[in-house]
């Protein structure tokens, strides 16, 4: 098991760091609740409710940072999301939509 966490971590461009911090998932006129697990520059992992159709792309709103992220999803598990940032510079308009 070790062997993998430390392929999967070699495997990123940036190291992530732990959070647990609140979300939002917007695509086209919804917003689904999601939580941060782990963070970086490049990208994210992200806890979903068990029942959520997330599209392959949309924005992350990190509501404590009033900062959101044009999104990819990387890969899928159970409710757990990765996903990378489009770009590196988040929108810092994202709660006045």
């Amino acid at each position: 098991m070790a062997t993998i966490a430390k392929a999967d971590a070699e495997a990123r461009k940036t190291p992530r760091n732990r959070v647990l911090e609140t979300g939002l998932i917007r695509f086209e006129q919804l917003s689904v609740p999601c939580v941060l697990r782990n963070f970086s520059e490049a990208g994210a992992a992200l806890d979903v409710g068990p029942y959520s159709l997330i599209p392959d792309h949309f924005t992350l709103i990190v509501v404590r940072k009033k900062k959101s992220y044009p999104c990819s999803v990387i890969w899928r598990k159970g409710t757990r999301l990765g996903v990378s940032f489009s770009t590196t510079e988040p929108n810092d308009d994202a709660l006045d939509e």
